[in-house]
């Protein structure tokens, strides 16, 4: 496994990020127990989950899973670097949801953290990152719940996942002002071949202000997995974004084009696609979110996988990135 440091921080992390999404709703406790000590062994000490994973009535299940994992010792807590969100409600469902359980007030980070560190069994959180924007507080009151919690011991880092360039820019502004705390340390947004409007304005603004890149569905849903092969081989059938984009004539010629392209090069399409965003700037490393161990051996394999300037090119081909802005929507 490669490391590298998470963003501006001396924090050492694996160049994949071991999501946790599907732990719960599509894996069940041993699988999940047995993928995260396959990528443990593999070398894989960044793991990435949300209190509300598990989702309905089934939200926090994903933390207990890790929590359990964790409890079963080894040294499992102490190999990984903690990631986990807050802003999605939490409200016990079968009634009205209660208000404050959700979003970014003071009062649910302290009562999010709590619930998060009981069901991850641990006593503190590596990078708690801000799920969503949430326009009614302001970053002040997030600074101080956060700055509380560092000094309780029970976070570490922040970041954020999901904001645009500009809420990267006001986060870290007034966390200079009030000084205390060194702001976000990392971006989780969607990025990926297929989906590259991050380059515009997210990317750059968190280099800009030292975050580390993390993208999430680096696949696209699928998409860029051999889809289309796939569906010849009658093994998968595409679902979700997948299936929007290939019910488009256009959508599905560029995803042909794609995989032809990797085909000519003796390069697996998702094995690819991870490769790509390593290459990247600014990216730490893409989230991978295996259902089985066997998904999670061709994630690995992308770690050492050299893509030639050639294939770079025709990558870029097949799915031209919007360019840098302004210039991408103003001339």
């Amino acid at each position: 496994m490669k490391y590298t440091q998470l963003g501006r921080t001396g924090l050492k992390v694996s160049r994949l990020v071991l999501g946790t999404m599907n732990f719960g709703p599509q894996t069940d406790e041993a699988d999940s127990h047995a993928i995260m000590d396959a990528a443990l062994d593999a070398g894989i000490n960044f793991f990435d989950t949300a209190n509300v994973y598990g989702w309905g009535e089934n939200k926090g299940r994903t933390e207990r899973i890790i929590g359990n994992w964790f409890a079963k010792g080894g040294g499992r807590r102490d190999k990984v670097v903690l990631a986990t969100k807050v802003y999605g409600n939490m409200a016990p469902d079968g009634g009205d949801p209660w208000p404050n359980h959700d979003k970014l007030s003071a009062l649910n980070i302290r009562r999010a953290v709590d619930a998060s560190l009981k069901r991850l069994q641990t006593d503190h959180i590596d990078l708690y990152q801000f799920h969503h924007v949430d326009r009614s507080t302001p970053f002040e009151e997030i600074w101080q719940a956060i700055d509380v919690l560092v000094q309780q011991g029970k976070v570490l880092y922040a970041g954020s996942s999901n904001f645009p360039g500009y809420k990267i820019a006001q986060a870290n502004e007034i966390a200079a002002r009030r000084g205390g705390t060194i702001g976000l340390v990392s971006e989780q947004c969607l990025y990926n071949l297929a989906e590259r409007r991050a380059e515009m304005e997210v990317i750059p603004a968190a280099q800009d202000y030292g975050l580390g890149v993390i993208p999430w569905s680096p696949l696209h849903g699928g998409l860029l997995g051999g889809v289309l092969k796939k569906e010849v081989q009658g093994s998968r059938r595409a679902s979700g974004r997948a299936a929007d984009t290939l019910a488009d004539p256009a959508g599905r010629a560029q995803i042909q084009a794609y995989e032809d392209l990797l085909d000519k090069h003796g390069v697996a399409p998702g094995e690819a696609a991870l490769a790509w965003l390593l290459t990247r700037p600014g990216v730490t490393g893409p989230i991978v979110g295996p259902r089985t161990a066997e998904q999670l051996e061709s994630a690995l394999r992308a770690v050492d996988l050299e893509l030639s300037q050639e294939l770079l090119t025709g990558l870029d081909e097949v799915f031209p990135g919007p360019g840098p802005s302004p210039e991408a929507f103003a001339w």
